[in-house]
């Protein structure tokens, strides 16, 4: 990777020159910087990183610098389901997808060559000749899992999630009107929307609920990966909280 990164400074240092771009030395410090960090980065990471080093930019610069090195093909950019902007390498001939948690925000890159030509056979199979493709996978990393709530509000939960409905912790009145509305404890919920303020978007089977945030909060649930916790274990849960 050292060799690659060798090679793309110097194509850098090359075409810049060739194109007359301002303030030279500034930049090759971001590409320097940039080139170093393997991950995917904002550009205010990437200008406290070029700090660190010594080296004072403003983001505007260190932004434009990004923007420069996106159009010559050294870097690309990225807007994930959080909606940042985060910048990583283009290496030349090589191509990778995204896998995203909606958790932690942690971001994996995977390589699989199987499922590159089945795309390829796909679009082929529509007469469609492919240029390029982006993949982005979302859901929730091991990690997040190992530590994910047992049970939770429903208000906890995120966009794709699936959940199990364990328990209602609402007066009388409030389960009554959760019945009526169809949704039963066991229910298996998938969420729609939920975007931290107001009303959720759920569904059940085949059919879409519309609940406010505070009926929701009421709703107790557990990811679907652990529905068969047993009920020794739920007390258990319920007598910590």
């Amino acid at each position: 990777m050292k060799q690659l990164h060798r090679q793309e400074k110097e194509q850098f240092t090359k075409l810049f020159k060739q194109e007359a771009i301002d303030r030279f030395e500034d930049r090759l410090k971001v590409v320097e910087v940039f080139l170093n960090f393997e991950h995917h980065v904002t550009v205010g990471e990437l200008t406290s990183m070029i700090g660190d080093s010594g080296v004072s930019l403003s983001p505007d610069f260190v932004q434009d610098t990004l923007k420069l090195l996106c159009c010559f093909g050294f870097a690309q950019k990225n807007r994930f389901e959080d909606g940042h902007i985060r910048y990583e390498h283009h290496h030349l001939g090589h191509h990778h997808d995204h896998m995203i948690c909606m958790r932690c925000n942690k971001i994996v890159e995977f390589e699989n060559e199987e499922l590159e030509n089945l795309q390829l056979t796909i679009a082929e199979s529509h007469g469609f000749h492919l240029l390029q493709h982006k993949m982005e996978l979302y859901g929730i990393c091991a990690a997040c899992m190992k530590d994910h709530v047992q049970i939770m509000p429903l208000t906890m939960t995120r966009q794709g999630e699936r959940v199990v409905i364990k328990d209602f912790t609402c007066g009388s009145e409030a389960r009554m009107r959760l019945l009526s509305m169809g949704l039963r404890v066991g229910d298996e919920v998938q969420i729609i929307t939920n975007i931290g303020k107001g009303q959720m978007a759920i569904a059940a089977g085949f059919k879409r609920y519309v609940i406010g945030r505070g009926l929701a909060q009421k709703i107790r649930v557990i990811p679907v990966h652990k529905k068969n916790v047993s009920v020794g274990k739920m007390d258990e849960i319920h007598a910590a909280e």
